[in-house]
């Protein structure tokens, strides 16, 4: 089943910061049902921002990895440091392998990590657009 336009509304309050819009979002998508087309939305939605945030430099990914769990207490909390790195080394690089780390723990990281990349992008309206259509493109190329 392709990702669905509720789908792809829920993750645009997350990545954008409107924690009120994506709680109410979140808690509308079936955990069932909607868990293949919002696995995939998530997953592409990150590689898509680590492939165009990332170049070879395994010190950048340190550095931003480390950037983000300073961000807040929660943050550091939630985040492992080398699982996150090891996400986005997979993901940007194409390099390691993470097939040993949980699918709750990838998606998990893989959300937090995303929303801190769109952050940092800064993104206008028109270019979150375009970002959104990418990765849900991917996502259905994935599910098909």
């Amino acid at each position: 089943m392709p990702v669905t336009d509720q789908q792809v509304a829920t993750l645009r309050p997350y990545i954008t910061g409107d924690a009120a819009e994506y709680k109410r979002l979140i808690s509308q998508l079936d955990r069932k049902t909607d868990q293949e087309g919002w696995g995939a939305l998530v997953a592409a939605a990150f590689l898509l921002a680590a492939d165009q945030r990332f170049s070879s430099a395994r010190e950048e990914i340190v550095d931003f990895v480390g950037s983000v769990r300073a961000r807040s207490d929660r943050l550091a909390d939630e985040i492992d440091p080398r699982t996150a790195e090891r996400l986005i080394e997979y993901a940007a690089l194409g390099e390691g392998d993470v097939s040993d780390v949980g699918a709750g723990v990838q998606h998990a990281t893989q959300l937090l990590l995303l929303a801190a990349m769109v952050y940092d992008s800064q993104y206008d309206e028109v270019q979150l657009d375009k970002f959104i259509a990418k990765a849900r493109s991917i996502a259905n190329q994935w599910i098909d």
